[in-house]
């Protein structure tokens, strides 16, 4: 099956919550590759790669989050599958 690679980008109180450390751990879980860091303006930006099914999964994670969360949006952009990632990962 050919992966699928999305960018997303979470508005809403997603930073200071433990939400990329809770990213980590549920793409971890669900199988999913890629990364996940905080953005200069409160929003936190994640390029995920999976099986379509996967990804959707991640994402419906995504627009809820960790349990101290307020998300009130995701984006969600396809991006073509380059190099694939191997891990999941924060970046700074």
């Amino acid at each position: 099956m050919t992966p699928r690679r999305v960018h997303l980008r979470i508005t809403g109180l997603v930073q200071g919550v433990s939400y990329r450390a809770s990213a980590v751990d549920q793409a971890r879980r669900l199988g999913v590759h890629g990364w996940v860091r905080n953005l200069p303006g409160g929003e936190v930006e994640a390029m995920a790669e999976a099986a379509p099914e996967t990804i959707d999964r991640f994402v419906a994670w995504c627009m809820k989050g960790p349990p101290e969360a307020q998300v009130e949006g995701v984006a969600v952009t396809d991006a073509p599958v380059d190099v694939p990632f191997t891990t999941f990962e924060v970046r700074r």
